[in-house]
């Protein structure tokens, strides 16, 4: 709390204190400025480079050319997934898209998947290769694919190969069962 001294002590130094003269100028308001939304074009720009994006752009990009692809779904145990990893299960058909562009590798890799889940494929191995010729672009069929089987719900796990399948330039795919209808 405040004594008396203390409120003498502050009365006396204020004491001579006047209140500015205030003209009618300098109360009136200046209207305030409209607001507006901060983010909004940046907001705009990135859904618009989103849609715009091709799927291999949309998920988990692959940023070197040497980078290993893995990919499990929970559903997957670790030890089924170590042994896709270490080749340990026979791969039942196989698509190459070395040489394609993304617009052609993308219906044909859809098509193989479509295919080899009506077959009753289990594991599949899919070449895309190491992305070595992309230059600067990096692995663009790499990441492709990689985008691609991440979201079909029938791809359970995938694993970039052993050297002897392909190294990093292949990809096994563990495929769900085909249900009985």
């Amino acid at each position: 709390m405040i004594d008396d001294d203390e409120r003498a002590l502050f009365r006396d130094a204020v004491r001579d204190v006047r209140p500015l003269r205030t003209s009618q100028r300098a109360i009136a308001r200046r209207p305030r400025p409209r607001a507006r939304a901060r983010f909004t074009r940046e907001e705009r720009l990135a859904v618009l480079r989103e849609s715009l994006a091709t799927p291999a752009d949309r998920l988990s990009p692959v940023a070197e050319a040497g980078e290993e692809l893995l990919f499990r779904r929970e559903s997957v145990s670790p030890a089924v997934f170590r042994q896709l990893r270490r080749g340990a299960y026979r791969v039942e058909a196989e698509c190459d898209l070395h040489g394609l562009t993304q617009a052609d590798a993308l219906p044909r890799l859809s098509a193989f998947v479509a295919e080899a889940l009506y077959d009753g494929c289990r594991i599949v191995r899919v070449v895309h290769g190491k992305g070595l010729g992309s230059g600067r672009r990096g692995p663009v069929l790499k990441r492709l694919v990689n985008a691609y089987l991440q979201r079909v719900d029938a791809v359970l796990a995938f694993a970039s190969g052993r050297e002897v399948d392909g190294g990093v330039g292949a990809t096994l795919v563990l495929l769900a069962r085909r249900r009985a209808r």
